[in-house]
């Protein structure tokens, strides 16, 4: 596929938020919905350093996301295009979309980490 839409892409519902997933080749394409203001840091305890080392460009539609990067934080609002360096912890504010362009096998070891930080809390 050389091409993908939000209304096309595959809908993960991750209660915080959607993602909407999409591979071109090694680029994964998410298009993603934020529910309720986050922070991801929880969810990648499981990672090195507790942090997300998948790098990640996109663009901010609507809303404000953030990311702490350890020496800093840089937040992205509407009409914003980013660059998230590996070594980041994520936060989003409610009602905050955004499209991000990231390299499929490192974005699925973050995806792996986010989805048992969140198995385990629905069995606790």
């Amino acid at each position: 596929m050389a091409y993908t839409s939000k209304n096309t892409a595959e809908a993960e519902d991750f209660g915080l938020a959607v993602d909407r997933t999409a591979h071109l080749d090694d680029i994964t394409v998410s298009f993603v919905s934020i529910r309720e203001t986050h922070s991801l840091k929880d969810m990648l305890a499981g990672l090195p350093g507790g942090q997300c080392h998948c790098p990640h460009w996109g663009y901010v539609l609507s809303g404000t996301i953030s990311c702490d990067f350890g020496d800093r934080e840089e937040t992205y609002r509407a009409g914003d295009a980013f660059y998230m360096t590996p070594g980041h912890v994520p936060n989003a504010e409610a009602g905050a979309e955004f499209v991000m362009f990231s390299p499929k096998d490192l974005l699925a070891d973050t995806t792996a980490a986010i989805v048992a930080h969140m198995s385990s809390m629905a069995t606790d």
